[in-house]
């Protein structure tokens, strides 16, 4: 089966999969898939950001060919695995609505915006945070159209380090970053 070509493995045809397994090797078997399967449809489509809440359905947890879906609690298990792992966090640890999937660390993708900066001569200047989600500086690139709570998320990171600081505006389109 495939949603915008992508091919999903085997295991996603397997109806016991779609319930937490209770004999431990197995289930950590099983939330490996799950996590491998999660990383591989998000890079391949793009997606950053699985809201467990949401009116949209995350397509890897459904497979209505068997009639199998992932419950929110198996949901929350396989994404809690997923982070234990650094291949994402929560954006709402309490209440675990958002979860941020990354399929290369915060860290790598922090770098790589960073350099971009440097490279398009933003050094010292202040940019806006439309302008750089979907302005010249990313345009073409793997930063274009970031999800604006992923692309926080990297200039919070950016800010730890001293290499950028954020600046609030009155409305969001006013907020803006300055990279050191």
């Amino acid at each position: 089966m495939a949603a915008s070509n992508f091919v999903y493995p085997d295991f996603w045809n397997y109806p016991p999969y779609f319930t937490l397994q209770p004999v431990p090797e197995t289930r950590q078997k099983q939330l490996e898939l799950w996590r491998a399967l999660i990383l591989s449809y998000c890079q391949h489509n793009r997606h950053f950001i699985i809201d467990l809440d949401g009116n949209i359905d995350f397509p890897p947890f459904s497979n209505p060919s068997i009639n199998r879906h992932l419950s929110r609690q198996t949901r929350v298990v396989v994404l809690d695995h997923a982070a234990h792992c650094g291949s994402g966090e929560w954006l709402d640890s309490k209440t675990k609505h958002s979860f941020l999937i990354l399929w290369k660390s915060i860290q790598v993708w922090a770098d790589g915006l960073y350099s971009l900066a440097l490279e398009n001569g933003l050094r010292n200047s202040v940019v806006t945070i439309d302008e750089l989600r979907s302005g010249e500086y990313t345009r073409g690139t793997e930063y274009d159209q970031l999800p604006v709570k992923f692309l926080s998320r990297l200039i919070k990171e950016l800010q730890d380090k001293g290499k950028a600081k954020f600046f609030r505006g009155s409305r969001p389109d006013e907020e803006g970053v300055k990279f050191f």
